[in-house]
């Protein structure tokens, strides 16, 4: 099999033949390596398609230049005298105004801590709101896992199921919040990152406040692609999502939530006073951003804000309506591909999942990557509870799954395959994502053969330049999925 160039309908009837003047014909924002030509199998190099974004997006070029423009005067921020860390103090506490621009939340009772990620920022949270054993967070089986497993270590968890579809309605909510003991903490998704779901999340906050409970929103999905909402009590999102991957994320919630008692971390720069005996901390936010802070990924975070409010979110949301709609349609018409969600007409993030009748998902996306310069994600994205719902795993295949990776093989491991865009995709990159998976699933012959390691991940058993052996080593089972 020799890779051409391919053709925009190869293997996909309908890829293709809509009007190039749609919302999505051109890239919302420049990304910095966008497009850049890398190999593949055939000696060929081809556009990269990056079709990976709700895992991590791209720098856009409008943020490595404000990230370039500050480094010559960077320094040390907070209680230095030189100019440089007046300058650099000064955009790091803009960063800060910014992102309670991007909450809704520029009133004055709130404050927004800068951490590294979502991650961070809800364990930072959990630990904050100072829950007791017996109290109980609600939360949902479509939780990414950080937004699952930081609240296990402080209190009780109660989940909201989901249908066979991957939704839920507020209905199910309210039962949760009304079984006794009333939960004291809702602990939500503000987009699945698996199916690019949307749950109603004004609505669901609605019935929570009535109840007394407060709302945490993780919008690590949702802050690149919509407005924030404005119900949640806290929100937290991460940089490395909206075209800022430079290490920086936010938790946004109530000044007074961090007024008393000890924070998250503890070190330099959240004091007043420290005896060998004794410490007085500092006021929030200071107070929970022990240790130097990460300026430029603060910085980074700030321009990409600035630069989503300046494209507009309704922009945003038509170019993506656009991409979901063609990605989400072309997968459904592909034989033997399984797309897991919502049907089709229900509104989602351009974030597709999907499996193949008869191939492993990793197999799938290695083909992709290796013969086609296509880039998705397989595994069950941190989030497991959800993807073997969505996929019909029983306990008994848990089980096993479970029994084999305790032997230390992956290989088994129910999994799928994600193909998510963003602001930078256009629909002439899932047009040749749709071709190269309908030669992929046709049957047609891999132009080497591949081999699975014990991460599940298979490599291409070629010397090409760039593509790795199994011997090559290999991380953890979550980071390969």
């Amino acid at each position: 099999m020799t890779n051409a160039p391919l053709d925009a309908g190869a293997g996909h009837g309908r890829v293709g033949d809509l009007p190039r003047q749609d919302p999505a014909a051109r890239p919302l924002l420049e990304a910095v390596g966008a497009r850049v030509e890398l190999p593949c199998l055939d000696g060929v190099e081809r556009p990269y398609v990056d079709l990976d974004c709700a895992a991590s997006t791209p720098s856009s070029v409008a943020v490595a230049a404000a990230v370039h423009e500050l480094l010559p005067t960077y320094s040390s921020v907070h209680r230095g005298a030189g100019f440089k860390s007046r300058l650099s103090t000064a955009a790091y506490e803009a960063a800060r105004q910014l992102a309670l621009r991007h909450a809704g939340r520029s009133g004055g009772t709130d404050t927004a801590v800068i951490c590294r990620n979502t991650t961070e920022a809800l364990n930072h949270l959990a630990f904050r709101l100072r829950l007791e054993q017996d109290d109980v967070v609600l939360t949902t089986v479509v939780e990414h896992h950080a937004n699952l497993l930081p609240w296990a270590r402080f209190a009780r968890r109660r989940y909201v199921e989901c249908g066979a579809d991957g939704t839920f309605g507020v209905d199910d909510v309210v039962t949760g919040l009304e079984t006794r003991p009333v939960p004291r903490v809702l602990a939500l998704t503000g987009a699945s990152n698996v199916t690019g779901w949307l749950p109603p999340v004004e609505e669901i906050c609605d019935a929570a406040h009535d109840r007394g409970v407060v709302v945490v929103l993780d919008a690590a999905q949702l802050a690149p692609h919509r407005p924030v909402p404005a119900g949640p009590d806290f929100v937290a999102w991460s940089g490395h999502k909206m075209y800022a991957p430079f290490g920086a994320g936010v938790l946004v919630g109530p000044l007074d939530a961090f007024r008393d008692g000890e924070p998250f971390l503890a070190g330099g720069g959240a004091v007043e006073l420290v005896d060998l005996d004794e410490v007085l901390w500092t006021d929030p936010p200071e107070r929970e951003e022990a240790g130097s802070p990460n300026v430029v990924g603060a910085v980074a975070l700030g321009a990409a804000i600035e630069e989503l409010e300046g494209i507009g979110w309704e922009a945003i949301s038509r170019h993506e309506a656009v991409l979901a709609a063609h990605l989400r349609r072309g997968l459904s018409e592909l034989d033997r591909v399984r797309l897991l969600g919502p049907p089709l007409g229900v509104e989602t993030l351009a974030v597709a999942t999907f499996t193949v009748d008869g191939m492993h998902h990793g197999l799938v996306a290695a083909r992709l990557a290796a013969e086609f310069g296509v880039g998705v994600r397989h595994g069950c994205f941190c989030a497991h509870p959800y993807l073997t719902r969505l996929l019909g795993v029983g306990p008994e295949g848990i089980a096993e799954a479970r029994s084999q990776v305790l032997r230390g093989d992956r290989r088994s491991i129910p999994g799928a395959i994600r193909a998510s865009g963003g602001l930078a995709t256009t629909l002439a990159d899932v047009d040749t994502f749709l071709a190269a998976l309908g030669l992929v699933v046709s049957g047609s012959r891999a132009p080497v053969d591949y081999v699975q390691d014990a991460t599940g991940d298979f490599f291409p058993a070629s010397d090409s330049i760039g593509w790795w052996s199994p011997a090559g080593g290999a991380g953890g089972g979550c980071a390969r999925g």
